[in-house]
């Protein structure tokens, strides 16, 4: 069967190319066409576009390339329709794909499966409508979005977390033997874009460049030169480690993160953390999050849980002093540090059984025959 695939963004490419591996188990005859990026390529099949050409993150980086954006989507839609696969596979990235996916119902007899959901339940959850409206079947990777979605009159399907996946395997792996030192690692995360880096980490530097006992470490984003972070860490003896986050978070004591899926990813190492995002104009931003965001937590681990496992810094709470404060517990065997693993093991059984990669593959391939 044809497979068209878009990814507009680097974790789309790697969920998306673990997608197209399960796919070819149950289809060894499978055929990809997409938008993505060397992940998917490595599988097979044809790249149209790579995702860098759309990935623009932030309100001003999207206005200014908004045409390049819509140009690119009409773009794809007129591929599918030339290619005519037996089905679209949209992954996440939600302001591209529902608007292909529009698209498609409109013009195009061709069904639409969702992999990865919008995250309506945070904001925007008035996509709701259209995702009724345009989207055939949609596969959830976190627990509770099937019973949010069923309450607004849509079914999905909860295949499990690919974070599970990719632990498992990296654990059955010949993992690093890598050495950082005779100290515990203290692991920082600042993010993944250079502004965010550059906020984040200069008060996680504030906040550790007093505590004894500890090797230091910052696991950088693959994007980013490693230049960039040597001229935020000069006058310190930190050193900057790429491609190597699982294995410093299997070997780290505790974690500063900022929030993104690596928040769920420490706690399935089971690793203590101290989760933050720091933003200027601390005091509007917080004030704007409560207006528009409807949940009460950013981080993952908190979001599966229903409560706070975690400590959660955002905005005008992001300071050295505060970061110091919640961090200081976690540093030794102590009650705090003990109350968050107990909460991690819990988010775990939330998350089930591995397969998630699997269990959507089966899902494509029993709704084409479906079909048919």
């Amino acid at each position: 069967m044809r497979y068209y695939l878009v990814a507009g963004e680097a974790s789309g490419d790697l969920h998306a190319s673990n997608l197209m591996s399960a796919l070819l188990i149950d289809d060894s005859e499978a055929d990809f066409r997409f938008l993505g990026g060397d992940l998917m390529s490595k599988i097979g099949g044809f790249r149209v576009h790579h995702f860098r050409d759309t990935a623009y993150m932030g309100i001003w980086p999207v206005l200014a390339h908004i045409q390049t954006i819509f140009k690119r989507g009409r773009e794809i839609f007129r591929d599918i329709a030339t290619w005519n696969p037996d089905v679209v596979i949209l992954i996440d990235c939600p302001g591209f794909n529902l608007p292909i996916a529009s698209l498609v119902r409109k013009k195009l007899s061709i069904p639409v499966v969702y992999y990865i959901s919008p995250k309506i339940w945070a904001w925007k959850s008035y996509r709701i409508k259209r995702i009724r409206r345009d989207v055939t079947e949609l596969f959830s990777i976190l627990p509770f979005e099937p019973a949010y979605y069923k309450q607004r009159g849509f079914s999905v399907k909860y295949v499990g977390n690919p974070s599970l996946d990719a632990i498992e395997e990296f654990r059955n792996s010949s993992s690093s033997g890598r050495d950082y030192g005779d100290k515990p690692l203290l692991t920082l995360l600042p993010g993944s874009r250079k502004q965010e880096i550059k906020r984040n980490l200069s008060i996680m530097l504030k906040t550790v460049r007093e505590i004894d006992g500890f090797q230091i470490v910052v696991a950088g984003a693959p994007s980013i030169e490693k230049e960039y972070y040597q001229s935020l860490l000069k006058d310190t003896d930190i050193k900057v480690f790429f491609e190597q986050t699982y294995e410093l978070l299997e070997k780290s004591y505790v974690a500063i993160i900022t929030s993104g899926t690596a928040t769920l990813e420490t706690a399935l190492f089971g690793i203590p953390q101290v989760v933050c995002y720091y933003m200027p104009f601390g005091g509007v931003v917080s004030f704007l999050r409560k207006m528009f965001l409807k949940i009460k937590y950013i981080s993952l681990v908190n979001i599966i849980a229903g409560r706070e496992v975690v400590p959660e810094l955002v905005a005008g709470k992001m300071t050295a002093t505060n970061l110091k404060k919640e961090l200081l517990p976690l540093l030794s065997d102590t009650e705090e540090r003990a109350k968050q693993l107990k909460g991690y093991n819990d988010v775990r059984k939330l998350l089930g059984p591995t397969g998630a990669s699997k269990n959507a593959a089966r899902g494509i391939i029993r709704l084409l025959k479906e079909k048919r």
